[in-house]
């Protein structure tokens, strides 16, 4: 279903509260710039730090920009069952294309509570939904059996596999089958990723280097593999230094340095430090994206 460079959306803020005209106008450059999907209100997002009115506001407005030219998988996830349901059906009346649900954290639920947890998701709405699973931040881990048994449900279409393990992918098109679509959530190992059977990319580096992301996996959809090799050691420092602290700091001190929006984050994080803006400055001027 999907497939390519997406882009995992920051949120711009200004004065403590969302630019919206920052968003609609970055959302703009990314399709311009090659971005084959857009994906706003996940964790690059800032979406524990939104309220709810909040969210749902950046989902409309990412809708509304993006016009039907490209996929908005809308983050909607929380680890409070009812609360996802409720951002979920938000997102099908805002008119998403599918919904980017994480795995709860903090909970801890069991592999049978992460069953219940996404099916109550899947039979409260009409919307594809796209299994979010990030052990470092979630804390659980969805293994490939209970993945299989949600596959079994026909809006359940996907993963964003941010495990960093690259033998999950292909065993999860061994015994999930090729249909179901499979986008990594990790920069660096996204080329690996799609050689194990991915489709995709739900990337932070993409918010800054659209082009350059959106050229590797073109490469690699036309079977050029040394095109999309060459980009993606390219690549490497940018990833590294956008991940030089907790993102999304390091990408949004970036996108500050490209005038796309300010660096602003909001507590509990804060300013980069010093070492860190300066990776990242590097990296910008390695790649040629600032002067």
């Amino acid at each position: 279903m999907f497939k390519g460079s997406f882009v995992a959306l920051i949120t711009p803020f200004r004065n403590g509260a969302i630019d919206g005209k920052a968003f609609s106008e970055f959302v703009h450059w990314q399709i311009a710039q090659g971005t084959d999907g857009l994906v706003p209100c996940g964790t690059t997002g800032e979406s524990p730090t939104l309220s709810h009115d909040e969210h749902k506001r950046i989902v409309e407005l990412c809708v509304e920009a993006a016009g039907g030219r490209v996929p908005v998988v809308a983050g909607t996830g929380s680890n409070s069952t009812a609360e996802a349901i409720d951002l979920t059906r938000h997102a099908q009346a805002a008119g998403a294309t599918a919904a980017l649900v994480v795995m709860p954290y903090y909970n801890k639920p069991t592999a049978e509570g992460q069953y219940r947890h996404y099916k109550a998701i899947h039979d409260a709405v009409d919307l594809p939904i796209v299994i979010y699973n990030i052990p470092p931040r979630s804390v659980v881990d969805m293994s490939v059996e209970t993945m299989a048994r949600l596959a079994a449900l026909p809006r359940i279409v996907g993963v964003k596999d941010a495990t960093q393990d690259l033998v999950r992918p292909l065993r999860t098109k061994l015994e999930l089958g090729a249909q179901f679509c499979q986008l990594s959530g990790e920069d660096g190992t996204a080329l690996p990723f799609l050689a194990q059977g991915g489709h995709g990319c739900i990337s932070v580096t993409a918010n800054v280097a659209p082009r350059l992301c959106a050229d590797m996996h073109d490469a690699w959809q036309k079977g050029d593999l040394a095109g999309a090799m060459a980009i993606n050691e390219r690549l490497l420092p940018l990833h590294r230094a956008l991940f030089s602290e907790t993102s999304p700091g390091p990408v949004k001190y970036a996108a500050s340095l490209l005038g796309k929006c300010t660096a602003d984050t909001r507590l509990p994080l804060c300013e980069i430090g010093d070492s860190a803006k300066q990776m990242v400055e590097k990296a910008l001027e390695g790649l040629g994206l600032t002067g």
